[in-house]
């Protein structure tokens, strides 16, 4: 067990961070971590502290601010360095951040949102067709990350970014490289660049054959006037928005079928009507949060957060499923999966999809495909059941994003009632 004067060091490999977080916030809401390749970072980890430190005026996106970083002690191949550089919104501040995030937001208004209501609840349908099939031809046991959680977002991201299907899984291979924490350098470097070449290929597409979509719409911004958009920051905000547009709903829509497996109770009484999808979707997110660590934010000055003084410069990360199990906010029952835990006010609601300026602009939609999900998912197979345990499960190699890599799941019970 570590000392409280050692610095935490974040599994590259991953692993599940429930043990480790309880273990860090008892000691207290911010932690000095070790991330790899020795440099020293803060992760802010209590629900207080990391409401505070999300929306302080003095904590920067830009990694200007970086000071290993802007010395150049930082490697080409580090494997967290896209989520410093990668250009646009989640990297800038200020006016730019602003501009940036309003070139976007028109796709993800709650009216354009609702208006992908049937197209997903179609694609939903489709997708659990071939879940069927795939569990068909193997004695009815189904991958549900492949078959049903990842092509469900990343077709509708691919959709609104205007990202043709031979592209998408790809593009999901690339992005699980780049939120890899245990990749070397090599490979960092190779996955970025074939990453950036993909969506410049899109984007290039996009331009010869414009669309009704998310792209096209930033490239004409980018034509008219390149003051609004240059081609570096559209490439970066497509990188972003295909990373975050699907990866956090797949972990989302993962440990959900897994807590409701596991906690059969909380799925009776959903199917009861004693409590809604939008309930299981919100403690999933809450108990479980798709992001464990997400880098990064900078102090422009040195800031005491929580009673621990974070130096300025120094790269930090939001602890996401720390603070969604953190009983300073969320009750001595913290670590208990409830769908009927009480609404709780705005202070002392989940974190789990950021808070402040750099809120998720795409929460809407994440919320909207993982309720149609879910609900579709367990109206079809009431018995869905994993295939194998829990603890047999194979977690993502990386301490930012947080589930597991696979989902084999059983839809219906094996003859006789045995459960699988």
């Amino acid at each position: 067990m570590e000392s409280p004067s050692v610095p935490h060091r974040p599994d590259p490999a991953g692993g599940c961070p429930h043990a480790d977080n309880a273990r860090l916030l008892a000691r207290g809401a911010v932690a000095p971590v070790v991330l790899p390749g020795g440099v020293e970072g803060m992760a802010v980890l209590g629900h207080e502290a990391l409401r505070e430190f999300l929306q302080h005026p003095e904590v920067a996106k830009d990694a200007r601010h970086f000071t290993r970083l802007r010395e150049g002690r930082i490697p080409a191949g580090w494997p967290l360095l896209t989520f410093a550089t990668v250009r646009g919104m989640t990297t800038a501040d200020g006016d730019d951040h602003r501009r940036l995030r309003a070139l976007v937001s028109r796709a993800f208004t709650p009216r354009r949102v609702e208006e992908l209501r049937p197209w997903i609840e179609e694609l939903t349908g489709t997708l659990l067709d071939d879940l069927e099939r795939a569990a068909a031809e193997a004695d009815g046991v189904a991958e549900l990350r492949r078959h049903f959680a990842l092509p469900l977002p990343m077709g509708v991201i691919g959709e609104l970014l205007g990202v043709d299907p031979e592209f998408r899984d790809r593009l999901h291979h690339l992005t699980n490289q780049v939120v890899a924490t245990d990749i070397g350098p090599a490979a960092a470097v190779a996955a970025n660049r074939e990453l950036v070449a993909v969506l410049a290929a899109v984007a290039a597409a996009r331009a010869e054959h414009p669309g009704d979509d998310l792209t096209s719409a930033l490239i004409a911004a980018r034509d008219e006037d390149g003051d609004r958009l240059g081609q570096e920051e559209l490439i970066g905000t497509l990188v972003l928005m295909t990373i975050a547009g699907h990866e956090t709903t797949l972990n989302l829509v993962t440990n959900a079928v897994r807590a409701l497996c596991g906690h059969r109770d909380q799925l009776e009484i959903v199917r009861k009507g004693d409590a809604s999808w939008a309930d299981v979707v919100e403690e999933t997110l809450r108990w479980d949060a798709p992001v464990s660590y997400f880098p990064f934010r900078y102090p422009v000055r040195d800031l005491t957060v929580g009673g621990t003084v974070i130096p300025a410069g120094t790269p930090v990360l939001a602890g996401y499923s720390a603070a969604g199990r953190d009983p300073a906010a969320h009750g001595p029952d913290a670590d208990r999966f409830d769908v009927t835990r009480p609404a709780r006010p705005d202070a002392v609601r989940h974190l789990s999809l950021g808070h402040g300026a750099h809120y998720c602009l795409g929460a809407p939609l994440a919320r909207l495909e993982a309720t149609v999900a879910l609900e579709r998912l367990f109206d079809r197979f009431p018995a869905l059941d994993l295939a194998v345990p829990e603890n047999g499960l194979v977690r993502q190699a990386s301490f930012v994003g947080n589930s597991v890599r696979t989902l084999p799941v059983r839809l219906r019970p094996r003859t006789g009632g045995v459960r699988g």
